[in-house]
């Protein structure tokens, strides 16, 4: 059984045909009254001198990510932002606000998981905020059984976690025969069963947040499947650009767009791709919310006649924007598109 708990430098844009692919950053203000720790655009900006006298243990930056300390977002923010800050958000969106509002100079969020699927939440807002991705990383799930000192695996009568590390480890928790609850994320559990001292509670969680919030590790490598992993995105307000020199293959490009209506607009859409011998890593579609239907007459406030939905298509492909070939596949696609918008072009991860 589940149940659920609720806790209190800018490129040059590119265009083709009408539709420009890396708008212009809005400009922000740099009198922030939302919150105290949301700073200026000049205070995040440093000069030559100021580089200069930064100490040893200076920080490059501030990187957003959500969850709190310990969670596997805290563990890829820290891999794909060496020498960053961390600065934990309780929501997905708080820490693309955070990087909007320049509170942030990077933002590390997961995207896709290698069971769970996409994380559809993420694609929601990479849509709404016009952000950019400059990076990815990947990062090895390895789940724990937490809980306080001298309790044993025994005692415990309900298990506390995110709704995807609970749907990852379901086998595991059937055998035991406990309650799973549903929670904002795996670390913040830990730190609950450990603020609230419950005895009967135990955590799914990463090694990390055992150690940060003083429970015992029961168990670990509960995950029903080994192979899990997790990609994460770095989100940046600027794009990156690769200079013409570097190979197209270590480059990853994502986009967005929408189709024209029409007999086989999809195939055609994703042949541009494939007759350039170009790889697709990556293909999600989500709801067009500004106008979800397509050809509907909402005449009395109901939706009348013959329609369909209408979707967004987030494509990710091998290759960079300073190849030729992919900047042809664009060009080629804007003819079936309505909207096309590049997200990031960027290095791939080919370390993890």
């Amino acid at each position: 059984m589940i149940v659920s708990y609720n806790r209190q430098c800018c490129a040059t844009p590119l265009v083709l045909g009408s539709h420009c692919l890396f708008p212009n950053v809005p400009v922000v203000s740099q009198k922030l009254s939302r919150s105290k720790s949301l700073v200026s655009k000049s205070s995040m900006q440093s000069n030559d001198s100021s580089v200069q006298d930064m100490g040893p243990d200076a920080k490059m930056g501030v990187v957003a990510y959500q969850g709190v300390p310990g969670a596997y977002s805290e563990l890829a923010a820290s891999q794909a932002c060496p020498g960053y800050e961390t600065l934990p958000c309780e929501q997905f969106d708080i820490a693309f606000e955070s990087l909007s509002q320049w509170a942030a100079d990077k933002a590390v969020l997961p995207v896709e998981n290698s069971l769970g699927g996409s994380i559809h939440a993420v694609y929601d807002l990479l849509h709404k905020y016009k952000l950019h991705i400059v990076g990815e990383t990947f990062v090895a799930v390895d789940h724990c059984l937490l809980a306080l000192p001298g309790v044993e695996k025994k005692d415990i009568r309900k298990v506390l976690s995110h709704p995807q590390a609970l749907a990852q480890t379901q086998e595991y928790t059937r055998k035991m025969g406990v309650i799973r609850q549903e929670y904002d994320d795996t670390a913040g559990a830990a730190k609950m069963i450990a603020e609230c001292q419950l005895k009967d509670c135990a955590a799914i969680a990463s090694i990390r947040a055992s150690e940060l919030y003083g429970l015992n590790v029961l168990d670990r490598g509960i995950q029903d499947t080994k192979g899990n992993i997790t990609r994460f995105v770095v989100l940046s307000r600027d794009p990156t650009m690769a200079l013409g020199t570097q190979p197209s293959d270590e480059y990853k490009t994502s986009i967005v767009f929408s189709l024209n209506e029409g007999p086989g607009v999809l195939f055609k859409a994703l042949s541009v791709f494939a007759l350039r011998d170009i790889s697709l890593t990556k293909i999600e579609s989500r709801p067009l919310r500004a106008s979800p239907l397509l050809s509907a007459d909402f005449s009395d406030n109901e939706a009348k006649g013959s329609f369909g939905f209408n979707y967004l298509f987030y494509i990710d492909f091998i290759g960079g924007l300073h190849d030729e070939n992919a900047k042809n596949a664009l060009r080629n696609l804007d003819e079936y598109a309505k909207f096309i918008r590049v997200i990031g072009s960027y290095p791939r991860d080919l370390d993890h």
